[in-house]
């Protein structure tokens, strides 16, 4: 049995993502973008690993510098808005060998108009297919607002664009446990209004160092996707602490929201 490691560093500071991510190389898994989990199926101990670039892109290439560095590939989802589209930012990300996908909320755009969100859909994909060669997308949760960006595919196929897989749609989590820092937190289930999954894993973990113990320890699932939100992800203090304050206050305008559905 491994021996219980003990961590004073803060959490969500770029030095802890490292960590983290070394811990899960040397203990035998390998990572893929969500791109090449569809195109072949890996045995295995493996990790799909995803980032929605919400806000800050700057910090999105702060992790795919880390990543690059271990020798690590993974998916960033770029959103259409200033926040989180920066064209040096998404090229430089795609260079370190990251896949770069349309973190897509074009119903919200529309304001709940289908057709509309359609059309605009199309537009921002080939926006950042000028960087990429887009293969995948994933939805944007826009918590605040009424409409779920997944519904416009009640009505149109993501496929007739090119698009082979939304994570949503196209990954078993019967199979494959999901991970995600919702809320700024691994046990974000009661603050997020929709990055959710159904599934009968029934596994929770506060903080990434209890994850590191868990897999120094082999209690870790053997295929995970984890998903994270880089501008979380900060080792100077005041960022930080800013971000801390500010998603304390969103988690619990969250709250509020999943209470009266």
């Amino acid at each position: 049995m491994a021996r219980k490691t003990s961590y004073t560093m803060r959490d969500f500071t770029l030095t802890a993502y490292q960590r983290f991510i070394e811990t899960l190389k040397s203990n035998g898994y390998s990572f893929q973008t969500f791109q090449q989990s569809l195109e072949s199926k890996i045995d295995g101990k493996f990790i799909i690993l995803r980032h929605d670039v919400d806000l800050r892109a700057i910090q999105s290439f702060q992790t795919a510098k880390i990543e690059n560095e271990l020798g690590v590939s993974s998916t960033y989802y770029f959103r259409i808005v200033p926040q989180s589209n920066i064209p040096e930012i998404i090229r430089s990300i795609a260079d370190l060998g990251h896949e770069i996908g349309y973190h897509y909320e074009d119903l919200t755009l529309a304001r709940g108009d289908v057709d509309q969100a359609i059309r605009i859909f199309e537009k921002n994909l080939a926006y950042f297919r000028q960087f990429y060669p887009v293969k995948t997308i994933c939805m944007h949760g826009s918590p605040l607002t009424r409409w779920d960006n997944k519904d416009i595919w009640k009505t149109y196929d993501y496929k007739d664009f090119g698009i082979i897989g939304e994570p949503y749609f196209d990954l078993d989590f019967e199979e494959v446990f999901y991970l995600t820092d919702t809320g700024r937190r691994w046990d974000g289930e009661r603050v997020s209004v929709r990055d959710r999954v159904t599934s009968s894993w029934n596994l929770h973990f506060h903080s990434t160092f209890e994850i590191i113990q868990k897999v120094m320890e082999g209690q870790f699932p053997s295929q995970v996707m984890i998903t994270t939100h880089p501008q979380r992800w900060e080792n100077h203090l005041f960022p930080w602490a800013t971000e801390w304050v500010l998603q304390n206050g969103k988690n619990i305008i969250k709250k509020l929201i999943i209470k009266r559905k």
